[in-house]
């Protein structure tokens, strides 16, 4: 079986790993025949220029690596199959119809929830069931006949990295599992049901925000009045209580952080809340970090700004 992989980040280098060891042939040869990742881009202060993880698994196997699916045709690559896991763009169609058997696609979550691009922020932001599905991608966003499913707990103190990494490692063994059978097309493939279909889009600074005034209320153990619009999940509101605000705070890490706005010395700035916990009703903030100083307890926190918050 050759196989194309679609992904990007570290949280799907088990993914290649076990597809990798698992299905090479008699003669020890990598089934993966090339990778497609994201670009190099430049990171941090110094900005330097970083490949994704995926790129770096790669160069160090010398499989072919291309940062654009279209490269695929005009280095004539040929393949069976492509799995996709966290690519980051849309597939081209020219690009579907090269693969005999299609591109699986590992998403996050219990599909047609929570498609798009923050599945797992999603499903901890609203205490959803945790899960993942592996669907055939065709040319329309997680749109495509599911392969296979499986739920999965959230655990009380889970981030969106935690439960992230746990989704995609289970994942990989049920792709594992599923590829002898699916090459042979012995696997029957399910319609989603589209008219349940909930959207999110990509996570952006400005979605991590927390009124500072939800924060307050929640402290106390009670619920701000109104709505809270939670920026990245399509027609999605709910009320900031203490619960909601603590789950979202955990959906934030570890990024882009949660984070509220505060006056200090009679000057606004950022607060990040890097952990909170619930005592009975009332939210507790553990650590924070104002803008431009280190991270420190709350009661610390507290304690040095008293007088001027």
């Amino acid at each position: 079986m050759k196989i194309v992989f679609f992904g990007t980040p570290d949280f799907v280098i088990p993914v290649l790993d076990s597809l990798h060891k698992g299905f090479k042939d008699h003669s020890g040869i990598s089934p993966i025949v090339a990778v497609v990742t994201q670009k190099p881009k430049p990171v941090g202060r110094k900005k330097k220029i970083t490949y994704t993880p995926v790129d770096n698994w790669a160069h160090k196997r010398t499989i072919p690596k291309y940062h654009y699916p279209n490269d695929l045709i005009s280095e004539n690559v040929s393949a069976d199959i492509g799995i996709l896991a966290a690519y980051g763009s849309i597939i081209p169609q020219e690009i579907l119809n090269r693969f005999p058997l299609g591109i699986l696609n590992i998403h996050p979550s219990l599909l047609p929830s929570f498609r798009g691009a923050s599945p797992v922020q999603a499903i901890i932001t609203s205490d959803k069931k945790a899960g993942a599905t592996i669907i055939k991608l065709d040319n329309k966003l997680d749109h495509g006949p599911i392969v296979a499913s499986f739920k999965e707990t959230i655990n009380k103190d889970d981030t969106t990295g935690t439960l992230r990494e746990r989704l995609f490692k289970r994942s990989t063994d049920v792709l594992v599992d599923l590829l002898p059978a699916f090459s042979k097309r012995r696997i029957k493939l399910n319609e989603q049901d589209h008219s349940k279909a909930t959207f999110t889009t990509i996570v952006k600074k400005d979605h991590a925000r927390v009124p500072f005034e939800y924060i307050k209320v929640a402290m106390d153990g009670s619920t701000h009045t109104g709505d809270w619009e939670i920026g990245f999940m399509k027609d999605f509101k709910q009320k900031p209580t203490p619960v909601n605000i603590e789950r979202f705070i955990r959906a934030m890490d570890p990024w882009p952080i949660a984070w509220t706005r505060v006056q200090v010395n009679k000057e606004e700035k950022r607060l990040k809340i890097l952990k909170a916990h619930l005592e009975g009703t009332k939210l507790v903030l553990d650590r924070v970090q104002l803008e431009g100083k280190n991270a420190v307890s709350w009661e610390q926190f507290s304690q040095a700004y008293k007088n001027s918050i």
